[in-house]
């Protein structure tokens, strides 16, 4: 893997986990969770990160969706 390669990665992967705790915790948040569960929801939806699929969009040839 290139320098280019790799910081393209690592800025993918940083993107998608900051979606998915946002997103975790606003869920969370709407279904009536106090702070510390919304919080833990998040960080359970950066744990469930399909990461196949990060690594499928990141392929030569297939525009960042």
């Amino acid at each position: 893997m290139t320098p280019v390669e790799a910081q393209r990665l690592a800025e993918a992967v940083r993107a998608a986990c900051l979606k998915a705790a946002k997103e975790g915790y606003e869920q969370a948040s709407a279904s009536g969770l106090c702070h510390e569960g919304a919080v833990e929801a998040s960080l359970g939806a950066v744990s469930m990160l399909d990461l196949k699929a990060l690594l499928a969009e990141l392929e030569p040839g297939k525009k960042p969706g």
